[in-house]
């Protein structure tokens, strides 16, 4: 047998690269699994934020793993803004189902109607306000630990965070405030009405996210594939034809093959021209993307460099 017969030798960079990529994956989830298990042991209160998008759909994959099905020691926490798809919060209850996992929703709708949150128009976008209703939910129920699916490659601001990020008793983000971390080891002390937010796929990439959902078959909202649907063009993005985002004088509705590489609010959340079908497919896609994920997608972000760590600040996720 030689070289030209021998199968392990036909195709060695792709079985090393195989390899290499399982090796990589299974030390992101094995860190994610610690973090979720570190959560469980260190806080009283915790609770998964569960958006039914692709990232706190992987991180509910971890915690399958860590604790098993209908074992969570946590709540999934879901702020509705009352402008998501349809498509992601009927996954969002499907999974919650599956898993045996309490479900808790707090709406911004409500907030409106309490009247801690104000709209200076009715058709403005209700993305940030979700810092409102997430700060009177975690008061209400005394959460003392988020788990949130943000990683360091989405945006600036999040590059700054902390895997166990402090918040104090208002809530707030403060960068030069946080906490060392070295190797492994957590500070997790809380003075009274401080919470944390924790965010185990912090190391992960988007790129992970996909090699990791497509090895795992972790099942996604199908606005994450490839479809057809109405857009504009605006700002330089794809604004998605729906009612609460018609389209504006003069503006042309084309027809385009598109996907959603992260999904949100649907005043500010914008798909991207794909014919990626399949995880496989946008794995090969994303290795080619020029842009990240929010920077490609998001209005909201568009503002200014700063309008994320401004949010955060604010006690945004």
């Amino acid at each position: 047998m030689n070289a030209r017969t021998d199968p392990h030798l036909l195709h060695p960079p792709t079985s090393m690269s195989h390899r290499l990529d399982n090796t990589h994956l299974d030390a992101l989830e094995e860190e994610t699994i610690f973090i979720l298990r570190e959560v469980a042991a260190a806080f009283e209160r915790p609770a998964l934020l569960f958006s039914g998008g692709k990232d706190s759909l992987v991180m509910l994959k971890c915690a399958e793993k860590a604790f098993g099905i209908g074992r969570l020691p946590f709540p999934l926490l879901m702020i509705d803004t009352g402008h998501n798809f349809p498509e992601v919060t009927a996954f969002r209850d499907q999974r919650a189902r599956e898993l045996q996992a309490e479900l808790i929703v707090r709406s911004v709708e409500d907030s409106i109607a309490r009247g801690t949150v104000r709209l200076s128009r009715p058709d403005e976008s209700r993305n940030a306000h979700q810092s409102v209703t997430l700060l009177e939910a975690i008061e209400e129920f005394r959460f003392d630990a988020l788990i949130g699916g943000a990683r360091r490659d989405e945006e600036k601001a999040r590059a700054k965070e902390r895997i166990f990020s402090h918040r104090d008793a208002f809530g707030q983000w403060q960068p030069k405030a946080q906490r060392p971390e070295l190797w492994t080891l957590f500070n997790t002390r809380l003075h009274p009405g401080e919470h944390f937010r924790v965010f185990p796929i912090s190391n992960w990439t988007e790129l992970d996210v996909w090699q990791y959902i497509e090895r795992e078959h972790v099942g996604l909202p199908s606005l994450y594939y490839s479809h057809r649907r109405e857009v504009v063009e605006r700002r330089g993005l794809l604004v998605p034809v729906t009612p609460l985002t018609p389209p504006r004088p003069g503006e042309t509705v084309v027809v385009r093959d598109v996907r959603f590489r992260t999904v949100g609010d649907i005043t500010c959340t914008c798909p991207v021209p794909s014919t990626a079908a399949t995880p496989t497919e946008i794995v090969i896609e994303t290795l080619t993307a020029d842009l990240s994920e929010r920077g490609a997608t998001r209005m909201d972000d568009k503002t200014s460099d700063a309008s994320m760590e401004k949010r955060k600040r604010e006690g945004y996720f």
